[in-house]
């Protein structure tokens, strides 16, 4: 099935599904294998050093045939300047970068200038515009319901696409809870002409993430995506675990944030993540979980979505036209 849209177009890949950017799982072989799959592999900057992250670009370079792209988060307390001059040293092996958590004014210029498709995380209708006046591509439009740190406004998708469609002209990526082609068929009549998966990827073969961690996706109910660190003015989705409901005891408490910290730093993500510590630590999990299911290839979960997607059209189309006789 063939599909076609400004964001394959802009993007040069045949289904308009893109890897969303993950700390410390976002490497190369996983972003090799979205591209091999036909969509956007990234390479994550967040959760690598510098030096790591040059190491991941290359592994992907290495493996991909086809558009690779980078997520760089731009907040005041990640020093994307390293990061920034690393992509211009690859360049020349990269189609696009995604800019998410910041303001992307002041960023997506020098990037376009390396030849880069500039993609913008965004969560409402406001920073939408100002991703599109400061010269961004492609909005990347984020709701509450993807895993991972989110914005505080708590907007969900089905409200962001429409309103972020109206207000801007270009194209626009659907981001959270994407996990099916049903899902994907819902956000293209939506207004969004490509998806962003991050989740579902966790759950495959070729993710760096330890298998405890894929198993409990698998495993979990759509209810066990939670939110942490509401009670420091951030939102972060996670996997409910015993671990994660001590850490919303201790926000019901309102420690101080240095009390808190101990319990919900980066490195608390890691051991759980990639190391499979769960009972000491937390992972990011959306609110698609409960359609997983299995553990298997990147190829086979783009495949799955194609096919889910068609079907999703059909059944529409059967229902749509039931509706128009009564």
């Amino acid at each position: 099935m063939e599909l076609k849209s400004r964001i394959t177009e802009q993007l040069a890949i045949d289904y308009p599904i893109i890897e969303g950017g993950m700390a410390h799982i976002g490497d190369g072989r996983l972003a090799a294998a979205v591209t091999n799959a036909g969509g956007l592999g990234q390479v994550a900057a967040s959760g690598f050093s510098p030096r790591r992250f040059r190491e991941q670009i290359d592994i992907a370079a290495q493996a991909a045939n086809g558009s690779l792209g980078v997520n760089v988060p731009i907040g005041t307390s990640f020093n994307y300047q390293a990061y920034f001059e690393i992509i211009r040293e690859k360049k020349d092996v990269l189609s696009a970068v995604s800019l998410s958590s910041g303001d992307p004014r002041g960023h997506t210029q020098m990037l376009k200038e390396l030849g880069l498709t500039v993609m913008v995380v965004v969560a409402s209708v406001r920073q939408a515009v100002v991703a599109e006046e400061a010269g961004a591509d492609i909005i990347i439009c984020e709701g509450f319901e993807a895993g991972g740190r989110n914005s505080p406004m708590e907007l969900t998708l089905f409200t962001l696409i429409p309103s972020i469609s109206k207000h801007v002209s270009l194209p626009v990526i659907a981001a959270g809870g994407i996990s099916n082609g049903k899902a994907m068929l819902g956000a293209f009549a939506l207004g969004a002409e490509g998806v962003q998966v991050g989740t579902r990827f966790i759950a495959t073969e070729e993710c760096a993430a330890h298998e405890t961690y894929k198993r409990s996706l698998v495993e979990a109910k759509d209810e066990q995506s939670t939110v942490i660190e509401r009670s420091i003015g951030s939102v972060n989705r996670v996997l409910m675990s015993p671990y994660v409901q001590e850490v919303q005891k201790r926000e019901e408490k309102r420690l101080p944030f240095y009390d808190l910290f101990t319990y919900i730093n980066g490195q608390r993500n890691r051991i759980a993540a990639i190391q499979g510590d769960m009972e000491n630590g937390w992972v990011h999990a959306g609110q698609g979980i409960g359609a997983i299911g299995s553990i298997t290839s990147v190829q086979n979960v783009i495949d799955e979505y194609i096919q889910d997607m068609k079907q999703a059209a059909k059944q529409l189309d059967d229902n749509t036209a039931l509706l128009m006789k009564t």
